[in-house]
């Protein structure tokens, strides 16, 4: 008689999980590897665990795994997954894993490759062939190198996810069932789950006979268990994202939630009986070009900082929902005896001088040459994956008119006459046209167009960047483009000069360096300056913008270094200051609850 296989580590009950056969509670936080620097990892799990968790969740980005569609995966760096799930292991922690394809997260095209998303014709999270064709290459290189780490093979992934809100989108239930066929064919035996909003339509639609549902909310709990139980009569009750703050758009408030408040909902979560896994635990820093945006009235892009008022702060600190919740925890769990973790130490203040610069209008070539076209292109026509596009062009005739820019400009476009700065155009405002003067015929007319981020939830994910149509002068098209994609992903050719001449309102980058004597964490601020990106010793940092809510940047020790460091600025305005500034202390914005 064949033996019959092996149970997965994790299985359910009428009323709960068992690990190994023994009732076991989840009491997990989440924490992205993708968005911590992989040399604080080890830290932020053991805070983890000191917290009283025993497991740790994890998307998985498959824009940053799959940057190209026929490319190899991507492992290393900040995408070393299974360094990341060893480093769980040796800490005690297991893991949830959720690996898409769609993960949201307020992540680029939540997750989704820029070459994907670039098909205007594909159906997205659907059972469209173009799609679970990609979704399966995609699984047939992430799992081989995951499997080591799975509880079947004495791993800590404990439970996989199946897709992701997926009642908030759709309703193809054959989708769905591909997905779970797809991670089950791929030698992924261990529990896998749903998750979903905790009303009846969303369950209705978002989960499958035989996969573990399970709920997410923030608050109201009694109630959100009930339409979770009334959907699922028996099983464990789980919260797999239980939302203890949120994130921030440009423009907006900084979102705070009061930890007596969330430790009381995190009570009502335990004392029920349930499972939780705490979103986020650990929110990290979306450094870089990754940041998403949403889009239900208007654009809204999502600012740099992921701190989420998470237990841990941005930079690692305990914060009092750190204490609070281990109090909380305490009661349903044991939790460990050893010191509760302090705040890191943080580096002196200090000042730099930007005292060389270099003009982004007159050095694009530098960076990228020209792709020509009749007519301006999107971004994905470039081959650009996130960054800016300088689009350039000349006027046939002077004179005063209108500039219309047909479809509009995805998401932010400076608009310059001979190398002086005419306006702005934004997709948050729906901006199409901009009065101007022409002051001869040749005239040049230049256009800088930034990608903000992507939409990563609803039916706009994938919505194209750069120029969207035709530009038009009083009517008359516009031809003959030079269009230069500007990744801004090496800036070893930018020609810094201490001579190099430019307006108060020119595009610039500006540079200068700073003396370490032993790293640690710090926070870049830019008061006087207006709105760019900023890069220490060559490690992109992200986006910041006056207008708030959000007025420092992360930085993490591991990327100074003892000695002389380099900043580089790239301010896109005006500044009225060459000095940055490293503080000790973060400024996301006044707060509101």
């Amino acid at each position: 008689m064949p033996a019959l296989p092996a149970l997965p580590a994790l299985t359910t009950s009428a009323d709960g999980f068992l690990l190994h056969g023994e009732p076991f509670r989840i009491i997990s936080g989440a924490m992205h590897y993708f968005r911590v620097h992989p040399d604080l990892w080890a830290d932020r799990l053991r805070k983890a665990r000191l917290m009283g968790l025993n497991t740790v969740e994890t998307y998985v980005p498959w824009n940053l795994h799959q940057p190209d569609r026929d490319g190899p995966l991507v492992l290393d760096g900040f995408l070393d997954l299974p360094r990341y799930l060893r480093l769980a292991q040796a800490e005690g922690l297991h893991v949830l894993l959720r690996p898409g394809p769609f993960i949201c997260a307020e992540w680029d095209d939540g997750g989704l490759p820029a070459w994907l998303v670039a098909d205007p014709g594909i159906r997205l999270r659907t059972g469209d062939p173009r799609f679970t064709e990609a979704v399966d290459h995609y699984l047939d290189v992430l799992l081989p190198p995951l499997l080591p780490h799975m509880a079947a093979a004495g791993g800590p992934v404990i439970a996989v996810q199946v897709e992701n809100e997926y009642g908030a989108y759709g309703d193809d239930s054959a989708y769905l069932k591909h997905l779970e066929q797809a991670l089950r064919s791929r030698g992924v035996e261990e529990l896998l789950f749903t998750c979903d909003q905790a009303n009846p339509e969303h369950l209705a639609t978002g989960t499958l006979p035989g996969v573990l549902a399970t709920a997410t909310f923030g608050s109201r709990v009694e109630r959100n268990l009930a339409e979770l139980r009334a959907h699922q009569p028996e099983g464990p009750l789980m919260c797999a994202e239980f939302w203890i703050g949120w994130f921030d758009h440009w423009g907006g408030p900084h979102h705070v939630r009061d930890a007596a408040d969330a430790a009381a909902d995190l009570e009502r979560l335990l004392s029920a009986g349930a499972s939780v896994n705490i979103y986020m635990f650990h929110g990290g820093t979306n450094f870089g070009f990754t940041n998403g945006a949403n889009h239900k009235h208007a654009y809204e892009p999502t600012v740099t900082s992921y701190d989420y008022d998470a237990a841990l702060t941005e930079c690692g600190d305990p914060g009092p929902k750190y204490h609070a919740f281990r109090e909380v925890i305490a009661r349903h769990a044991p939790v460990p005896t050893e010191p509760v973790p302090v705040a890191a130490p943080k580096l002196p203040l200090t000042t730099v001088e930007l005292d060389r610069r270099a003009e982004l209008l007159r050095h694009a070539s530098t960076l990228a040459g020209p792709v020509r076209t009749e007519d301006p292109v999107t971004l994905n026509d470039l081959g650009l994956h996130a960054g800016y596009a300088l689009y350039r062009t000349a006027f046939k005739a002077a004179g005063d008119g209108l500039l219309r820019f047909t479809g509009g400009v995805g998401d932010r476009a400076q608009v310059f006459v001979d190398g002086a700065p005419l306006g702005v155009l934004e997709r948050e405002r729906h901006d199409e046209t901009l009065p101007v003067r022409v002051p001869r015929p040749g005239a040049t007319l230049e256009v800088l167009v930034e990608n903000m981020g992507g939409v990563n939830y609803g039916p706009r994910i994938g919505a194209p960047k750069g120029l969207l149509g035709p530009v038009t002068f009083n009517g008359t098209p516009l031809h003959g483009w030079d269009c230069h994609p500007l990744p801004l992903d090496d800036l070893s050719a930018v020609p810094f000069d201490p001579s190099d001449a430019t307006t108060a309102t020119e595009p610039a980058f500006h540079h200068g360096t700073f003396e370490v004597d032993t790293p640690a964490d710090t926070f870049l601020a830019l008061p006087g300056w207006t709105k760019g990106q900023a890069w220490i010793n060559g490690f992109h940092l992200g986006r910041y913008w006056n207008r708030g809510p959000q007025h420092t940047l992360y930085v993490p020790a591991p990327i100074l270094r003892p000695g002389t460091n380099h900043l580089i600025v790239l301010e896109l305005h005006a500044t009225t200051d060459t000095r940055a500034r490293l503080t000790d202390t973060p400024d996301l914005g006044p707060e509101t609850d």
